[in-house]
């Protein structure tokens, strides 16, 4: 099998990236094929790497404020290699060199890129992961969440379903009912995200139904719905991620950058 036979096969799967070193060849190669890309890794990996930097406060630019005033060393460290990871990941998506990628913020707290609207960008970390979605033809978002967290499905659901999906839900063996709520609990997270609204929209607004191969769709009439893809996987073998895009048909099919390089 070929390389990019391989790419092919994997490129649902969001790939680990241990540390600055990439691999980056193929994340670039996934991107240019798919127009998307997720990727998992450590903020404990990323950390020394960020710490031990002495451009951080430059490639920090507007989030260096921000990381200073940050209560304590854990947070810290946390804070700048989330922000290293998706500087990375942009500049192979884009191909861009790293010092020249410009993080911005919208009014809601999306990560994006200045000069690349083209460009949509999303973030999510709990506990030691960091995970980070980066596509050119359309919104993304990602969620995690540890995949054996322990949740009251009858304290949660209600926040977490519509009244069809707790119905179904509640259907399930008891055994069932707390990894199903999460699975639904981080594509809703995922989906608000790529939408712009992160935990603003109330979650049992949104439906979703499962198909016979499993697949999650939305089930509320929306006049995308057919447009949106949904992915949960396990990574790291302890978390689950979940990935929301929504493929724009007029999204530009050209290479993404010009070939520059990255590092």
């Amino acid at each position: 099998m070929s390389g990019r036979q391989a790419v092919r096969a994997d490129a649902t799967e969001p790939l680990y990236v241990a540390c600055p070193d990439g691999p980056w060849t193929e994340a670039q190669n996934r991107f240019r094929e798919h127009g998307r890309l997720v990727v998992h890794t450590t903020w404990g990996a990323w950390a020394p790497a960020a710490l031990l930097d002495p451009a951080l406060p430059r490639l920090l630019d507007r989030d260096w404020p921000r990381y200073r005033q940050l209560p304590n060393a854990e947070q810290r460290l946390g804070f700048a290699a989330s922000r290293y990871v998706m500087k990375y990941t942009a500049a192979a998506a884009v191909e861009a060199c790293v010092d020249e990628i410009d993080l911005v913020y919208q009014p809601g707290g999306r990560p994006g890129l200045r000069g690349r609207d083209d460009i949509t960008l999303s973030l999510a970390h709990t506990d030691e992961l960091l995970v980070v979605g980066v596509s050119r033809t359309g919104p993304i978002g990602v969620d995690a969440e540890l995949a054996d967290r322990d949740i009251n499905f009858d304290l949660m659901s209600g926040h977490v379903c519509t009244p069809e999906e707790e119905a179904r839900l509640s259907a399930l063996p008891v055994s069932e009912r707390a990894s199903r709520l999460l699975r639904l609990w981080t594509l809703k997270e995922a989906y608000t995200k790529a939408l712009g609204y992160g935990l603003r929209r109330r979650f049992s607004t949104v439906g979703f139904a499962q198909e016979e191969t499993g697949a999650a769709v939305l089930a509320a009439p929306v006049s995308d719905a057919a447009d949106w893809e949904f992915r949960t996987h396990r990574v790291q073998g302890r978390y689950l991620v979940s990935e929301a895009h929504r493929r724009d048909r007029a999204a530009s099919q050209a290479p993404p950058g010009d070939g520059r390089g990255w590092v």
